[in-house]
């Protein structure tokens, strides 16, 4: 598929997706949603890809929804549309247009260069990580126009930042920024703009050099499941997990890089 609004590049075992409308400070249509689900399950499926970053080009991550960029006049065709088939090997939570995030093994963090508004939002939230400029705006946006919170963001929001924080980012659509952002839990960093791309990067290159991607991948379906389940489920499927994990060829690499003081070789096996 070529890609006529976001941008792909692989490198050095980060795949960096970045929304590529800078005019419109990279407002989401149809056409970014489509090539953003092709792309991020490109990335999966690449054995040369361990971490993805997702961000915008210009000086936004992505204002919210361009009303006059979706092809569907039909609201429920919006619902519907994304994504693809369904797919009975993922958990049916995590098939929605914006919550397939999770669905997906590699961590993917979202590095808000700028305003992250509704849409923005939306699926900045849905990412494992999110890295933010100093003074990027964030904002749930849509009471403001009259609208009410979309694509599982609610959910999200407060699984983020918890009840009453997500009660009042969604009811006042107030504009949140840097350090208050960071102290909501809302962001796990923050950076000057000019810092803030290379920072993310390296973090990136540090899980890809340093961590074992299949214990990312587990930890990643870990932390996703973690709202469905009691804490005895999870002590089960943490036990089962540990078990498997303990005869992996990872975690022999891992054993033997410790012992020799050396840089591990992870496979992800």
């Amino acid at each position: 598929m070529s890609y006529e609004q976001i941008l792909y590049e692989v490198k050095e075992g980060v795949a960096t997706i970045t929304l590529n409308r800078p005019e419109v400070l990279n407002a989401w249509t149809d056409v970014i949603a489509e090539e953003l689900w092709d792309a991020t399950h490109k990335a999966d499926a690449d054995n040369d890809v361990r971490v993805m970053l997702l961000t915008g080009a210009g000086r936004a991550f992505c204002a919210g929804g361009d009303v006059t960029g979706f092809k569907s006049e039909n609201p429920q065709q919006l619902i519907d549309k994304l994504p693809r088939s369904y797919d009975f090997s993922r958990r049916p939570d995590y098939q929605g247009r914006a919550s397939y995030f999770p669905s997906l093994s590699k961590p993917i963090i979202a590095v808000l260069n700028g305003p992250a508004a509704g849409l923005g939002l939306v699926h900045a939230l849905f990412c494992d990580l999110r890295f933010a400029a100093h003074d990027a705006v964030i904002t749930t946006a849509f009471s403001r126009i009259g609208l009410a919170s979309e694509y599982g963001m609610a959910w999200a929001l407060k699984h983020v930042v918890g009840y009453p924080a997500a009660m009042d980012l969604l009811l006042s659509a107030r504009k949140v920024r840097g350090e208050e952002a960071l102290r909501l839990g809302l962001v796990n960093q923050t950076y000057s703009k000019d810092q803030l791309l290379g920072a993310a990067y390296a973090y990136a290159r540090d899980l890809v050099e340093n961590v074992s991607p299949r214990s990312m991948r587990v930890m990643k379906r870990q932390l996703w499941e973690l709202p469905f389940q009691s804490l005895h489920e999870a002590l089960i499927s943490d036990s089962a997990e540990m078990l498997e994990a303990n005869v992996c060829e990872d975690f022999q690499e891992g054993k033997c890089a410790f012992m020799e003081k050396r840089k591990p070789n992870f496979t992800g096996h």
